[in-house]
């Protein structure tokens, strides 16, 4: 098995309870992002604590793995799932693909150019592989909610932030945009199977507590995470008002 896709989904959620449940046209949201992520690899789990949507999986014929309702981040989930899906299959994995559950119209085409990341041996294996997009709205820019991303010339990234990076010196803010190719972060992880079990293991640091970024901690242990650019956009849901937002942008008919 060279691919793991898992998809964390939890119940608990203080913005929207049970939202891996939430009805989308018709669909569960977890299905929805589970038969995407199934387009593009052949080994996808959901890894969830709630027996409502291990139900609701298992009963559109998916496959899905208990996990411990005390996992401090999805990072960790996704771990215990690993051992766990390598377990019924009796093989393990080379790459974990860590698919995010609250992005019900995340395009396969997005998740084979992570995949894609693990394929370039000549510049170095990336440990961790992620996706940027090209900020298109100057608002975005300035949104802390809205990571950052900044990137060698081989596709490294060199840091990640709430804050747009870099800093343009002698220009106005508002000219910014025009002035510099901005880069959102997408987040969607894969990881080499070993770097999984290592990143799990480290403590939190300085810059992960100052920006909330988890990410950060990977680059203070010097882990190296390739990004990818992608041109599709992404579309999170955080809140019922999200759903609805995507009625009214027409993403969601």
């Amino acid at each position: 098995m060279r691919f793991l896709a898992i998809i964390p989904a939890r119940y608990a959620s203080t913005r929207f309870p049970g939202k891996p449940l939430a009805d989308i046209g018709g669909k569960t949201m977890i299905r929805r992002v589970y038969e995407r992520a199934t387009q593009a690899f052949e080994y996808v789990y959901v890894a969830t604590d709630n027996q409502e949507i291990y139900n609701e999986v298992v009963k559109y014929g998916g496959k899905a793995l208990m996990t411990s309702p005390h996992h401090i981040n999805g990072t960790s989930r996704v771990l215990e799932a690993m051992y766990k899906a390598e377990e019924e299959c009796g093989v393990e994995c080379k790459f974990v693909i860590n698919v995010q559950g609250d992005e019900p119209f995340i395009e396969p085409e997005q998740l084979l150019e992570l995949s894609r990341c693990f394929d370039d041996v000549e510049n170095d294996q990336p440990q961790i592989a992620t996706l940027v997009k090209l900020i298109e709205d100057r608002e975005e820019i300035f949104n802390p909610n809205s990571p950052k991303v900044v990137f060698d010339s081989r596709m490294n990234a060199l840091y990640f932030s709430r804050s747009p990076i870099p800093y343009i010196r002698d220009i106005a803010k508002e000219s910014w945009p025009g002035n510099f190719k901005f880069y959102k972060h997408i987040g969607l992880y894969g990881y080499r199977r070993d770097i999984l079990i290592k990143v799990c293991s480290m403590a939190p640091g300085r810059l992960e507590g100052a920006e909330n970024l988890e990410q950060l901690r990977w680059l203070e242990n010097c882990i190296r995470i390739r990004v990818a650019e992608t041109k599709f956009k992404s579309y999170s849901v955080d809140t019922p008002q999200d759903l609805e937002q995507l009625r009214i942008s027409g993403v969601l008919i």
